[in-house]
């Protein structure tokens, strides 16, 4: 019996895509229903999954109906202890688990005003004083993740590992605004976002189209650079 994973719209729904990348980039069985985040029919598709009431929720093998993105994270890492979810080293572990819970808890500005979508790119999109807060938080979380790792490049953390899982919508929203940030970090977000995995979503994703379109604003628009 494989995992259960209910899920909103890949376009738009970012703690969606943490819950599948979790379950697909470590190669954990798991089947995937939408439910109707943006149709107005997510609180029946969910009703069998209370208290759970909001998207990504697992159920597992057992039965247990799990909610919230971190405890799903924290739950599949002790059931696969051997995947590789976290850092093996003890400094990089608690390093990657700060990075994910200040995510989890944090940027606000950055999230709400600059909702994830991965269908182009906002052209003229200008970032408020708080957004640029968030983004300056996130460049230094980056380089101390490097710093206790000794990764210049590439992975955080030397490889995959459950804070590109959740930095990943956060690279959607930096790229997909063409927010001011330095070349290293745009240059983690492309590494990020060209991610099979993310492709393969995004994909899907675009099967789906939206009238009204959600989070719409009055800007030019560039292709989506990925896929």
């Amino acid at each position: 019996m494989a995992y259960e994973l209910y899920i909103g719209d890949r376009m738009y729904s970012s703690w969606s895509l943490r819950g599948w990348l979790m379950l697909e980039k470590f190669a954990i069985p798991h089947d995937t229903h939408l439910v109707g985040l943006y149709s107005g029919s997510m609180a029946q598709d969910m009703a069998h999954l209370a208290p759970a009431r909001l998207v990504p929720a697992l159920r597992t093998e057992q039965g247990l109906v799990i909610g919230e993105s971190l405890a799903m994270a924290e739950t599949l890492a002790e059931d696969f202890p051997t995947a590789g979810l976290w850092p093996k080293a003890a400094d990089q572990r608690a390093t990657a688990r700060w990075l994910v819970t200040e995510m989890v808890a944090g940027f606000s500005a950055l999230r709400g005003d600059c909702p994830m979508q991965l269908s182009h790119v906002w052209q003229g999109f200008i970032p408020s004083e708080a957004v640029l807060t968030d983004l300056a938080r996130i460049e230094t979380l980056f380089a101390h993740a490097r710093k206790i790792s000794g990764s210049s490049d590439g992975y955080l953390f030397g490889h995959y590992s459950l804070a590109e899982v959740f930095y990943t919508p956060v690279a959607a929203r930096i790229i997909g605004y063409d927010l001011p940030v330095s070349e290293a970090t745009r240059s983690y977000c492309e590494l990020l976002l060209s991610d099979p995995a993310v492709q393969r979503w995004q994909s899907q994703a675009r099967t789906v189209t939206y009238d009204p379109e959600p989070y719409l604003l009055d800007l030019d628009r560039a292709p989506w650079p990925f896929g």
